[in-house]
């Protein structure tokens, strides 16, 4: 293995002209660097935002591969095209992958016998970076190397990476990661495809036995695959041992290999760049070898043999590869929300509609509380998705670098992962949806970015795991931890605890708790109002919802063990909606942790005044987004719920003179944008309108306005009478 990581570069990455000439595509007009900073409102110097300094907080451990990954995302070469077609975008983009190869893009994933730099974490960092360029070549870019490869890697042995880790690194051995199947998309345990050993020859036969077990919607399937890391169940000596990964050759010479149907899965809502196909086998034959072979062997005899003894623990073992993909997919929808947020408020701090008191000026679009109040909530949720993405990643690197490798490890980083991929991806397309429109008509157009942004983001919330069954093991780790703190007590220990806590909970729905604390805030709603800017009780309202929602469904699920499976199951499957919102719950208690964790990390105190408003936006907004829950529980009086919307509307005010500051410090600028209207050529239009209005009223020639005229006769009337 020759490949090396060559030290983060100072600056943009060199692209020879014919490459970038090849590659740029039509792209917007008007990419000036930088946001223009456009605000009439005061800002209190002992208030201004330490952007850099923010900046490099929000980056944390990785923020060198982070500027690497946004240096190249800012290269028009790598910019998402407009008016291609799709065979158009497929080619461009696998030859913007080839680039990024030749920079040895993702070999710091690599060990470093292997010429890597044991990096996982920053490789991730810089990858996520790609979706501000083209999500397209994000996402073929993350098959090639972060499962194709990471496959190989993680589950093959020493002669697995001496044979195709080098060609997969440098893109001369294209490959596709086949696990999805048409009939079980996110259920891995029950694919379809079989890998029957034969000893005889010492071969697997890799087989689809019907229709739905064709794998599908895998990229690089349909045009660039060579070769495909396949999910199959292992059959020998007539058991099955499970799900196990096949290195399968696909494609030679650019021609299908015969027992191999595949099909072009065609135009698709986004990621047109991506050449999604689906692929059948019909028996065909591989060579023992290929078995990749770290977690379950299977000796020439056909004797299977594994280092874990336990077929469901090998299983959740080898399926750790698959979190990478989740946990990518979270950092890239948050800076994809960041990419929105940031042309939106640009945009809305120069856009101007409908005239102020004077009936001359008219209004900033940002200055409408409305509007804060569609984009400042989602901005404060993506910072703190931004902060909890970071301990994701810390999470992530300790595992796949060995730092800390432990089974314990492993399963929290599969159950975080679980937790924020669908929380970064909802995020991201409500962020991009509603600035799209609080861009109005503007934008709508492809050429901002945003409607191509929710196009390409679209998938992100189903695919890597169905955001939905994803939060259904989120909600299945907290119940089985809830199960396991009952564990230290004797039996009749339990029963005494269950039934106070089915008292408790049967209370919080009747009106006494609420009333005993509307006597307590009735002295004063000045005191009522400042108790919900106290972190601790917002911390503590938050995690009450998601400890409460654990413990009940735990109770209304207490009798499922000593069920038959029918009712059991019935019963389980009647609180499915519960179990997904105790998760959503519970992701809000990660959130608003993570938000003041990183509170804690600002040292400028003007920057740490603001981001504490931000903080506290978020945990009101979620409160006030649950206010119900609050309140048929007993959690929250009247009064004090009727003090949250005008805090809100009070933080709204003091986030607007810094919401352009908040949007630079992630990073971001109109070369990552690319959206004329983020561009300041709003700003231009509008100084040139004002300009020309303030002439005009100045002249001798300008017309009367007809209302004006109108008040005047009025006048002119009253007098005579």
């Amino acid at each position: 293995m020759t490949t090396t990581l060559p030290p983060v570069p100072s600056g943009a990455p060199s692209d020879s002209a014919a490459f970038a000439a090849h590659s740029a595509g039509p792209i917007a007009a008007n990419e000036s660097s930088g946001p223009p900073a456009e605000s009439h409102l005061h800002v209190d110097d002992a208030h201004h935002i330490d952007v850099k300094g923010l900046t490099k907080i929000l980056d944390g451990r990785w923020a060198e591969m982070r500027a690497w990954g946004r240096q190249i995302s800012a290269d028009p070469a790598f910019a998402r095209p407009m008016d291609v077609s799709k065979e158009e975008h497929r080619a461009m983009t696998l030859e913007r992958l080839k680039e990024l190869a030749k920079r040895n893009w993702s070999a710091q994933m690599l060990p470093e016998s292997l010429g890597g730099d044991n990096d996982p974490g920053g490789n991730l960092a810089a990858f996520e970076e790609l979706v501000a360029a083209d999500p397209s070549l994000q996402i073929k870019a993350g098959v090639q190397f972060g499962l194709f490869a990471s496959a190989i890697l993680h589950l093959g042995t020493e002669e697995h990476h001496r044979k195709w880790l080098a060609k997969t690194m440098s893109l001369e051995l294209p490959g596709i990661y086949a696990m999805t199947e048409i009939g079980h998309g996110s259920d891995v345990s029950a694919v379809g495809t079989t890998a029957l050993y034969d000893a005889d020859t010492e071969e697997f036969i890799i087989h689809t036995p019907f229709r739905a077990a064709t794998k599908d919607y895998l990229g690089n399937a349909a045009l660039h695959g060579h070769a495909a890391v396949v999910f199959a169940q292992l059959i020998s000596k007539g058991v099955n041992h499970g799900v196990h990964c096949f290195f399968v050759p696909i494609r030679e010479n650019g021609e299908v290999l015969p027992g191999i149907s595949i099909e072009d899965d065609g135009q698709k809502g986004g990621l047109n760049g991506i050449d999604n196909g689906r692929i059948a086998f019909d028996h065909v034959r591989v060579p023992r070898t290929n078995l990749l072979n770290r977690y379950g062997d299977v000796a020439p005899d056909g004797t299977y043999t594994s280092p874990i003894a336990s077929p469901g623990r090998r299983f959740f073992t080898m399926l750790t590869t698959l979190v990478q993909g989740r946990v990518s997919l979270s950092g890239a929808a948050i800076n994809a929300a960041e990419l929105a947020l940031g042309i939106a408020i640009t945009y809305g701090s120069q856009r101007r509609q409908f005239a102020d008191f004077t009936g001359i000026n008219e209004v900033v679009l940002l200055d409408y509380q409305l509007h804060q109040r569609r984009l400042f909530p989602l901005l404060a949720r993506t910072y703190a998705a931004a902060f909890a993405q970071e301990n994701l990643l810390h999470a992530f690197h300790e595992v796949f670098s060995g730092e800390n490798d432990t089974d314990e490890n492993r399963e929290d980083l599969e159950t975080l992962a679980a937790a924020l991929k669908p929380n970064s991806t909802w995020l991201a397309l409500d962020a991009i949806q509603t600035s799209r429109e609080a861009c109005g008509g503007a934008g709508y157009m492809a050429e901002n970015r945003l409607v191509g942004l929710h196009d390409d983001l679209d998938i992100y919330a189903t695919f890597e795991g169905d955001n939905h069954i994803l939060l259904q093991l989120v909600g299945k780790r907290l119940l089985g931890e809830y199960a396991n703190s009952l564990k230290g007590m004797d039996a009749g220990d339990v029963t005494k605890f269950i039934t106070s806590r089915a008292e408790t909970i049967s209370a919080r729905h009747t009106p006494w708790r609420r009333l005993l604390q509307s006597a307590s805030d009735l002295g004063s709603v000045r005191r009522t109002a400042a108790s919900l800017r106290d972190p601790d009780l917002q911390l503590e309202l938050i995690s009450t919802r998601a400890e409460s929602m654990v413990e009940e469904l735990s109770l209304n699920l207490r009798q499922a063990p000593n069920m038959p499976k029918e009712k059991a199951a019935a019963l389980v499957n009647s609180h499915q909606v519960e179990l997904i919102e105790t998760a959503k719950a519970h992701i809000d208690v990660i959130l608003l942790t993570a938000f003041n964790e990183g509170l804690a990390k600002v040292e400028d105190e003007a920057t740490r005044a603001v981001l504490v408003r931000l903080r506290d936006l978020f945990a009101l907004t979620t409160i006030e987004r649950e206010l119900s829950w609050y309140l048929m529980n007993g959690h929250l009086s009247l009064g004090r719920a009727r003090t949250l919307s005008d805090y809100i509307a009070r933080l709204l005010t003091k986030i607007r003179p810094h919401a352009l500051d908040l949007v630079a410090a992630f990073g971001y600028t109109q070369e990552h944008w690319r959206a004329p209207i983020s561009s300041g050529l709003e700003r231009e239009r509008q100084v040139q309108a004002a300009e020309y209005y303030r002439h005009h009223r100045a002249s001798n020639n300008a017309p009367i306005d007809e209302k004006v005229l109108y008040k005047r006769n009025l006048e002119t009337k009253k007098r005579m009478k």
